[in-house]
């Protein structure tokens, strides 16, 4: 049987790595952050204690850990999938559909006892989550036009810039928006794009200065 001392390390380590998890997701503003996270690694380290422990037989104590655990990983996909959303033909959330997939692991691994595992995964997710997405964006670089504009700060105006861009076949990748350093009445966008072979660059620049308020435009790559 557990001790009650060790089923209260397995429950604070799991809030703790599933934390650390939903704070890296709660600062880039992702749909489940950090309550999200603790919640589904604290409530799949209890599943896992309650599938090793709970359910035990009182003589012979051969329960079954992998029934209940089992019903975690299919049902976690649930969860998942609303923190997906569809725009256009992009996608986003899949990255935090799948960390809060890998918490529930974590979760399960640390309430069975699998600490180093836990550990070691926990790690390797905040790491995927902090380094490898700013990594991927300068691959993505490489194949993508890059498309900064300066414009006023005014309601709208994004999205007329993206419509301007829809009319020029232009798939956008991703999306940055930041005030403008030298004028705090203007903002500067940035799009990661895919163009189509016949795309016409003066042609976009006609149409995009077209749009009241933008004051610059550049496209590279």
């Amino acid at each position: 049987m557990i001790s009650g001392m060790e089923i209260i390390i397995r429950l604070i380590l799991s809030a703790i790595l599933g934390g650390l998890i939903g704070i890296e997701r709660e600062v880039n503003n992702r749909p489940a952050g950090l309550r999200t996270h603790v919640l589904v690694t604290v409530g799949s380290a209890l599943i896992m204690l309650i599938s090793i422990d709970g359910f035990s037989d009182a003589i012979n104590r051969t329960g079954d850990p992998a029934r209940l655990a089992a019903q975690v990983v299919s049902g976690i996909g649930f969860l998942g999938a609303g923190t997906i959303m569809r725009n256009g033909n992009s996608i986003n959330g899949l990255t935090t559909a799948a960390s809060l997939w890998v918490s529930a692991g974590i979760g399960l691994a640390i309430g069975s006892g699998y600490y180093m595992g836990a550990i070691v995964t926990g790690i390797i997710v905040m790491i995927t989550l902090m380094t490898l997405g700013t990594l991927e964006k300068k691959i993505l670089t490489k194949s993508y036009r890059v498309i900064e504009v300066i414009v006023t700060d005014k309601p709208g105006i994004i999205g007329q810039i993206g419509t301007v861009m829809g009319e020029h076949k232009i798939s956008i990748r991703d999306i940055s928006v930041a005030s403008h350093e030298g004028d705090p009445q203007q903002m500067e966008a940035k799009f990661m794009v895919k163009t189509t072979p016949s795309f016409v660059v003066n042609s976009f620049y006609r149409d995009i200065y077209d749009i009241d308020g933008v004051i610059n435009v550049t496209c590279s790559g």
